[in-house]
């Protein structure tokens, strides 16, 4: 059984068609190569179309990426080792010049990375000091070196946007992990008695304060008393002036037991006086 000539013609189309034609996804990005040239680039996403077996399409990832390193070790200005743990966040920028550099393959572009980055971390840590590593901020170590990173990223068509550290080691001997928490403990202790003496002021100060208050209020208090005897002896004088302008006989009785009173108060006086002494003489008659 013969098939018409016109069967392998529409397969034929087929196939050409389906060579021609390539998708790409959102976050991708894509460049066309003729006979391994590159001609379009930076293509995104949708349906696209190539001219079958001369040309073909190479699609890349344009998402952010994590970049991971083996953990390296570096010095610290005090010539103290360390061992720090990174990884950074990035993208490819520009498709032609990442698939230039890497031939599309992003292992090589991260083997190239890593030396870069490893370089200007290497440049932070060996200007600080072992202290300033381990307890600094770490999001400032690479902050400074993340222009000239991402110049020699560039060249790889690829933009480095954040380095961060992920753990710091210190050397497995004592010696140098003794000194960073006898350091640190000197630190807080530190801030401790700081913390202590800035209570102790306060304490101080709160005291003052009340002990001032306190002697004003007895100070007012002594000064209204005294007003208010002052006012009550006046009083009493004026009462005492009235009353003996009124009746001299009773005013000079009135007083006389008052004397009587206050000599006899402790209930075991004794006076000893003459008969006729003037101070007795209420008590020898009634007139």
């Amino acid at each position: 059984m013969k098939f018409p000539a016109w069967v392998p013609a529409i397969l034929a189309g087929l196939l050409l068609l389906l060579g021609s034609v390539f998708v790409v996804s959102e976050g991708q990005a894509a460049i066309v190569l003729n006979l391994g040239k590159v001609v379009r680039t930076d293509i995104g996403p949708g349906l696209h179309f190539k001219l079958p077996l001369i040309e073909s399409a190479r699609v890349f990832d344009r998402r952010l990426q994590v970049l991971s390193a083996e953990p390296e070790r570096y010095l610290t200005s005090e010539k103290k080792d360390v061992s720090v743990d990174f990884f950074a966040i990035g993208k490819i920028e520009n498709v032609r010049d990442f698939y230039r550099a890497t031939g599309g393959d992003e292992s090589i572009a991260a083997q190239r990375l890593a030396p870069i980055i490893k370089d200007a971390l290497r440049n932070e840590i060996n200007a600080r000091t072992l202290q300033e590593v381990v307890s600094g901020d770490r999001a400032k170590v690479l902050a400074a070196q993340l222009v000239s990173i991402n110049k020699g990223a560039a060249v790889l068509g690829v933009k480095i946007f954040d380095i961060r550290i992920k753990r710091i080691d210190l050397p497995t001997g004592g010696e140098v992990i003794g000194q960073v928490y006898r350091r640190m403990s000197a630190q807080r202790k530190q801030v401790a008695s700081q913390l202590r003496a800035e209570g102790e002021e306060l304490s101080q100060k709160i005291q003052s304060e009340a002990d001032r208050q306190r002697a004003v209020i007895a100070a007012e208090a002594e000064r209204d008393a005294q007003k208010l005897r002052g006012e009550g002896d006046a009083e009493a004088a004026r009462l005492y002036a009235e009353a003996a302008n009124r009746d001299p006989g009773f005013y000079a009785f009135q007083r006389s037991l008052e004397a009587y009173r206050a000599a006899f108060a402790g209930g075991d006086s004794v006076i000893v006086l003459e008969r006729d002494d003037p101070f007795l003489q209420y008590m020898r008659s009634d007139r």
